[in-house]
């Protein structure tokens, strides 16, 4: 029974402590105030009752013993509880003073929480204003950058002028007959069958060579003075000068950026193509497949430049007469360049010429039809009909066809070629304005009807008599319109019309003739150039050249 009571007490008194912990800090408050309100009657009452006794205890001192013996004692009980209540009554005070204390150390906290939340927020505007200022400062300093490298680079160019102004002259008659045959084949793409580009040394025009460089890569700028020096050089077969200049640019490039660095790449790239124009294919092959690695690696497998060096690497290969190795390759960069350029660019159907040219070489036909087909449609949609690289692809195309035996195909797009030149020079054609193949047909038609232009007193001018500014519509795109020249007159051979080949192929001498007049004049007024080496100004002054030059870059020569 005992255990039961015990129990019961403990459950109550477990629940009572449970409802006070559940109480909020005001209802503590308002408890509070209600019993100092309780404490404060209950005090009063005391003392009323203890007032009453006192005056009952004086007054009444001739009452009976026993009661007044009970009177001090009521009165030290009530004293007692009265001293009791006036504790408690301070204890309240207290508890609400220190619960007043604490509502005003709340509003205090409150207050500082939203002072700090400002001040987070005012932090938060100042950052992103000082990071706006940042970017705007970066700016201006790339934009001084800048302006500091091409004032350089103006200096420079100013500079080194005297170097090569006693040398240029020197070298066009020394140039010429590689520039001429350079001439009649389209230098965008590999060379034709026709002709023994892999066994003559044909340094590559400026504008190509560029091109093959920085394809889907922008040249550095402290890279691109020295990117244009190389292929100036290059382009005049100055290889002496242009090959210690890649090679001591590339040397520098490693010891400050490190080997894997997308510049030693474009440097790789650059001195590969200089070696392939000297036919040191090994060299050039070990060179791109360098820089190819270094491209995937810092740019990623689908970078334009990685389309750019397996390009490059598949022309080598194309050169080397590998062209089952160059296929994949130039595939590969076909596949690159269609998916981050579009199917309908201008670097596609590059692309689709090369790889053309490839299966060519091949012997498969169908394929190649289809890849020259749609690269000449890219090229007139994008570029328009006038381009030249829509003609140079027509004569690829045409080439393709004689190799076939479709000799008609082949004729109807060499006329397109010649037809389209002579309407840009001359308008449109009509009965008093025909094109040189039309010209040459028809001669052909009258040579045995006894109308002769050579008895005519036209024998020394042959067409350009009665049509006599042809070559300047030759001049409009000279290689590809000689080259087509050329073809046709072959074609025309192959069909037994020599009086119409004779007429194109005279066309195609006398209009190479106009261009080189000039150059040869300003060779002969010179008196001719030592061949010695050691003799030779341009060697002599090469190697002080070169170290100018880097110490102008900045580089350690």
């Amino acid at each position: 029974m005992m255990s039961q009571v015990i129990s019961a007490y403990r459950i109550k008194k477990i629940e009572s402590i449970g409802e006070m912990t559940a109480v909020s800090q005001e209802d503590v408050v308002n408890h509070t105030r209600t019993i100092v309100q309780g404490l404060e009657a209950l005090r009063n009452e005391h003392t009323t009752i203890l007032a009453g006794l006192n005056t009952a205890l004086e007054h009444s001192p001739t009452q009976a013993q026993q009661p007044v013996q009970n009177v001090p004692e009521k009165a030290g009980i009530l004293q007692k509880s009265l001293d009791q209540i006036e504790l408690g009554l301070s204890e309240a005070q207290i508890m609400l003073a220190l619960a007043s204390h604490l509502q005003t150390v709340e509003a205090e906290k409150q207050k500082q929480r939203a002072q700090v939340r400002r001040l987070c927020q005012e932090n938060m505007w100042l950052r992103d204003e000082l990071a706006s200022t940042q970017l705007k400062l970066q700016a201006s300093e790339q934009r001084v950058a800048q302006l500091e490298e091409d004032k350089k680079h103006l200096d420079f160019m100013a500079s080194i002028r005297k170097y090569d102004a006693d040398v240029q002259e020197g070298e066009a008659g020394h140039d010429q007959p590689a520039k001429e045959k350079q001439e009649e084949t389209s230098t965008d793409y590999f060379p034709d069958d026709d002709g023994d580009e892999r066994s003559t040394l044909s340094p590559t025009p400026p504008a190509q060579f560029a091109q093959q460089v920085s394809a889907g890569y922008e040249i550095p700028a402290r890279l691109r003075t020295l990117h244009n020096l190389v292929i100036q050089y290059a382009s005049q077969g100055r290889y002496e000068v242009a090959v210690p200049l890649c090679k001591q640019a590339l040397e520098d490039l490693e010891r400050t950026s490190g080997h894997d660095h997308p510049d030693v790449a474009t440097m790789l790239n650059i001195l590969a193509l200089v070696y392939r124009d000297q036919n040191k294919y090994k060299e050039a092959a070990n060179l791109l497949n360098d820089a190819l690695a270094i491209r995937k690696k810092t740019l990623g497998d689908n970078h334009p430049a990685v389309a750019a060096t397996l390009n490059n690497l598949a022309v080598l290969y194309g050169k080397r007469g590998k062209y089952k190795d160059a296929e994949p390759l130039c595939k590969r960069a076909l596949e690159i360049r269609e998916k981050v350029l579009g199917r309908d660019h201008p670097d596609v159907a590059k692309q689709l010429n090369n790889l053309a040219l490839l299966c060519q070489n091949q012997g498969k036909y169908e394929e190649v039809e289809r890849y020259y087909q749609r690269a000449l449609e890219i090229y007139e949609n994008k570029l328009g009909p006038d381009d030249s690289n829509v003609a140079k692809t027509k004569n690829n195309l045409a080439s393709a066809y004689l190799k076939q035996g479709k000799y008609k195909e082949a004729e109807i797009l060499y006329k397109q070629v010649l037809t389209r030149a002579h309407e840009k020079e001359f308008g449109a054609i009509d009965g008093d304005n025909k094109p040189i193949w039309q010209v040459a047909e028809e001669r052909e038609e009258n040579k045995n009807s006894g109308i002769d232009e050579k008895k005519n007193g036209s024998s020394s001018t042959g067409p350009y008599g009665e049509y006599g500014g042809w070559h300047k519509a030759a001049k409009v795109d000279s290689p590809t319109v000689n080259t087509t020249l050329k073809n046709l007159g072959a074609l025309y051979r192959r069909q037994g019309k020599f009086e119409a080949a004779e007429t194109l192929e005279d066309c195609a001498v006398r209009s190479k003739k106009e261009l080189s007049e000039p150059m040869s004049a300003a060779v002969q007024a010179r008196p001719s150039s030592p061949t010695r080496h050691h003799d030779d100004p341009r060697h002599q002054h090469s190697s002080t050249g070169i170290k100018k030059i880097f110490h102008a870059f900045g580089f350690q020569s």
